[in-house]
C-alpha cells in the first residue's frame, strides 16, 4: 500500500469510531411539563436554613439559584430529579453543559435501593458567567453517604439509578446560580 492508501484506510477507521458514539438527550428542559420532573430538597430537613430553587427558563434552560446558609448546621442546597428510569449503560458519560457563578456544585446519581451510598457524585465546577461542558463517565462516579466517600464500593450500576441531581455544598454562605443547559449522555452505539 502507499502511504495514501494508509492513511484513507487510518482516516475510515477513525470515522467509525467517532461515528460509533451517539450523543442524545437525557431531560428535556423544553417540555411543558419538564418543572413536574424536578424537586428542590434542602438542609431544612435537617434544620437548616439554605433556600434553594428552580425554574425553567424562557431560553429551556434549568436554573437552580438560592441562598447557602451555614446557620443551624445546615449547608446544602439541591435540586433532583423524581424517581425515574433513564435506561443508562456502565460505559455510558453524562454530559452537562452549565454556566454557573465560579462555585463548585456536585453532580448526584441516586439509586433505587438506598444501601451503603446514598449517592454518587461527581464534582460540576462552573467558570463565573461562562458555559462549560463537562464529560463525567458512570464509572467516576463516587459513592457517598451523607457528603462523605464510601469506601469498599463499587462504581454504580446503571440499572439501580432512579435519578440525578445537582447540589451545592460548598461551605461558602451566599447567593447562588447556576444555568443548566442539557444534560445528555454519551453512549457508545451497539
Amino acid at each position: 500500500m502507499t502511504v495514501i492508501q494508509v492513511a484513507a484506510v487510518l482516516w475510515l477507521l477513525m470515522a467509525q469510531v467517532v461515528a460509533s458514539e451517539v450523543v442524545q438527550p437525557l431531560l428535556d428542559f423544553a417540555a411543558p411539563d419538564a418543572p413536574q420532573a424536578w424537586q428542590a430538597v434542602n438542609d431544612g430537613v435537617m434544620g437548616g436554613v439554605s433556600d434553594g430553587r428552580f425554574r425553567m427558563t424562557e431560553d429551556h434552560t434549568l436554573e437552580f439559584f438560592g441562598t447557602l446558609s451555614l446557620e443551624n448546621n445546615g449547608g446544602f442546597a439541591s435540586i433532583r430529579t423524581k424517581p425515574t428510569n433513564f435506561n443508562l449503560k456502565a460505559s455510558d458519560t453524562l454530559v452537562v453543559r452549565v454556566k454557573g457563578d465560579g462555585r463548585e456544585y456536585v453532580l448526584n446519581i441516586y439509586t433505587k435501593s438506598r444501601r451503603m451510598a446514598f449517592s454518587y457524585r461527581a464534582a460540576l465546577p462552573t467558570t463565573k458567567d461562562e458555559w462549560r461542558t463537562i464529560e463525567v463517565p458512570l464509572t467516576d462516579f463516587i459513592p457517598t453517604s451523607f457528603g462523605r466517600r464510601v469506601g469498599g464500593m463499587g462504581p454504580v450500576e446503571p440499572d439501580q439509578i432512579s435519578g440525578l441531581g445537582v447540589m451545592l455544598s460548598d461551605k461558602k454562605p451566599g447567593k447562588f446560580q447556576l444555568q443548566i443547559e442539557s444534560i445528555k449522555v454519551q453512549r457508545v452505539a451497539d
